[in-house]
């Protein structure tokens, strides 16, 4: 029977996607589906799959590698000040600073919580206010990096604002769990000791981030090491955690920590994302289906009356961030997200886990708790994408702000703006200003150059910075400036090339446009390939590199894409070699195409294969 068990739980595991990309069902997480499965197949109705040790065994390294892929979903980058102190403006033409209102929305979350928590006591309907609060208060990261990254709004400040709200709803609710589950376990003398796990991951960082980048060099596919170094790190603090009285989840959670903080590669990211969603996952979300007894749920009067009331709670608990987000955004994107932050059941489960583990709840509640997560993440992203609707603003691609007007960046700011980017141009010259101001929309006249007050008015509060003055001195310092204030990418023209300088602005991170170079290259590529100087200058074509990171198109041969016949791809640069493509060539995580196409048709291509 074990053996049978063991063999359903995997064969439901391969057939519930196929089964749901069959039927077109995108709205509900497959967490939730297997969840729904395994409550088929269990106690509650079929009965085919029982109790296992194989199952137990699998299921707990299942929320285990769950709690450790979570840990890698964050993005410190969306953590930092430089990235947040700054406002940004909204859809609805305010200015937002995403991580002000993300702290807002998590606090009125928060207070919430504890006071549904308190209702539930006051009505008998469920007496531990802590863990009601912890359980209310937590917000699915994972589902809600899918959704936006599927609405492309992850770099808006609307997605970076529901993104850091996931976040906090995330881990804070974790670490509150260690909390209450030292204390509720009879060792609260012990809670210090929890210092020790971050201690221990700060330790494990410093030794590692130098071999892991050796590591990276070195692997190959009879050893990977990059996910024996994983698994390591999960195995290490899942047991300094339970040496120290926390829990194996908060281990495993900070082990996924310390493997973004290393900067694993895309391609080890997707391995370790196959490992855990292909096998040990899906076995955590179908067991709990199959351990959920609906039976003694609905036999329960007491406890069927908890069901609706959990519901309910669920939304009423984030009803803060749409309030709060109503003052940043529009009312109807304000709606959608807040609804988003509802869902929760990834990060329930585990601590339901832990509070059965505990005694601190009984299976009838437990179950109540997890069908009334199930309906409200069925019900969070459907309201969400059918709910949410893309402004004008949110389809801007990148922020580009051009100090120096010029007939140059004249033709360049226009057709930026033509193609969705937010651009904005800058000078210091009056009779420039006077000449275009009627032609460029975001044009903004600054009274000189000083770097203080390009840094007071804002100028380095961009994605890309681009310097082309007609001085290459004014260039280089306008941009190291532009660089230490953390624009991601810095761009200056020189028109004097020295190899002194190439060299130093490399390693400097900032990239080089050089005016002369640029013209003997194009008369260079007229005289010897006319082809390829028509391809450059085509105004009903473009060429493209774009790094493939979208999964969906990787492991795949060139031929067997939908949209292979519409472009043509010249090369491909696979690490530090270039290769020539072919229709059987299987494009890799990573890999760098050179391709050229209707312009329209190339840009939505670079899009579809440059998402994560």
């Amino acid at each position: 029977m074990e053996g049978l068990s063991l063999f359903l739980t995997v064969f439901l595991a391969l057939v519930i996607p196929i089964v749901m990309a069959r039927l077109r069902v995108t709205t509900v997480p497959t967490a939730v589906a297997e969840i729904i499965v395994g409550i088929l197949m269990g106690k509650s109705c079929l009965n085919l799959i029982t109790q296992t040790s194989q199952l137990t065994f699998l299921s707990n390294l299942g929320v285990i590698v769950l709690m450790f892929l979570s840990g890698m979903e964050i993005d410190f980058d969306l953590l930092s000040p430089k990235k947040h102190t700054r406002a940004r403006k909204s859809e609805s033409g305010k200015q937002v600073k995403p991580m002000v209102v993300a702290a807002f929305a998590f606090g009125g979350v928060a207070v919430a919580s504890v006071l549904l928590a308190l209702g539930m006591k006051a009505l008998g309907l469920f007496n531990d206010v802590a863990l009601a609060s912890i359980i209310f208060m937590t917000v699915a990261l994972g589902v809600v990096i899918a959704t936006l990254k599927e609405k492309e709004i992850l770099g808006r400040p609307i997605g970076q604002t529901i993104l850091l709200t996931a976040v906090m709803g995330e881990v804070i609710p974790l670490l509150l769990l260690t909390i209450y589950s030292t204390v509720n376990g009879g060792d609260a003398r012990k809670l210090w000791l929890i210092i020790l796990l971050f201690v221990a991951a700060i330790i494990l960082l410093r030794r590692f981030k130098r071999p892991y980048l050796w590591f990276a060099k070195v692997t190959k596919a009879t050893t990977q090491l990059d996910v024996r170094l994983a698994f390591f790190l999960i195995f290490a603090l899942v047991t300094v955690a339970e040496q120290v009285g926390a829990e194996n989840i908060l281990g495993a959670f900070l082990a996924g920590v310390v493997m973004k903080l290393l900067e694993p590669t895309q391609a080890t990211k997707d391995k370790l994302t196959s490992i855990g969603y292909g096998f040990f996952i899906p076995i955590f979300f179908i067991r709990t289906g199959v351990n959920l007894n609906l039976k003694l749920l609905f036999a329960n009067p007491q406890a069927l009356m908890l069901l609706p009331v959990l519901v309910i709670c669920f939304f009423l608990a984030k009803l803060p961030v749409t309030l709060t987000y109503m003052r940043a955004f529009n009312k109807r994107n304000a709606f959608a997200g807040g609804f988003l932050t509802a869902t929760t059941i990834p990060i329930v489960l585990p601590t339901l886990q832990v509070a059965r583990k505990l005694n601190a709840i009984t299976a009838t509640q437990s179950s109540a708790f997890i069908l009334a997560a199930v309906i409200v993440c069925i019900a969070c992203p459907i309201v969400f994408n059918s709910t949410f609707a893309l402004t004008p603003e949110d389809k801007i691609k990148e922020k580009v702000v051009i100090f120096g007007l010029n007939a140059v960046t004249m033709t360049v700011y226009q057709d930026l703006h033509d193609s969705w980017y937010s651009v904005q141009v800058l000078t210091c010259r009056k009779e420039k200003y006077d000449t275009y101001k009627s032609k460029v929309k975001n044009l903004k006249l600054f009274p000189d150059r000083k770097l203080d007050t390009l840094e007071a008015a804002g100028a380095f509060d961009t994605d890309i910075f681009v310097a082309t003055f007609t001085e290459d001195q004014a260039n280089l310092e306008v941009g190291r400036a532009a660089k230490q204030a953390g624009v991601k990418r810095v761009i200056v023209s020189q028109g004097k090339v020295v190899a002194d300088t190439v060299d130093q602005l490399r390693e400097e991170g900032i990239e080089l446009f050089a005016f002369n170079n640029l013209h003997g290259a194009m008369l260079r590529a007229l005289i010897e390939s006319p082809a390829v100087y028509r391809i450059i200058t085509d105004t009903n074509n473009a060429l493209y590199d774009v790094v493939v990171r979208n999964s969906a198109y990787t492991g795949r041969q060139l031929m067997d894409w939908d949209f292979v016949d519409q472009i043509t791809v010249s090369r491909i640069r696979r690490g530090d070699k270039w290769i020539s493509p072919h229709g059987s060539t299987v494009i890799e995580p990573g890999d760098e195409l050179i391709y050229s196409g209707p312009w329209r048709e190339a840009d939505r291509i670079h899009q579809l294969l440059s998402r994560e």
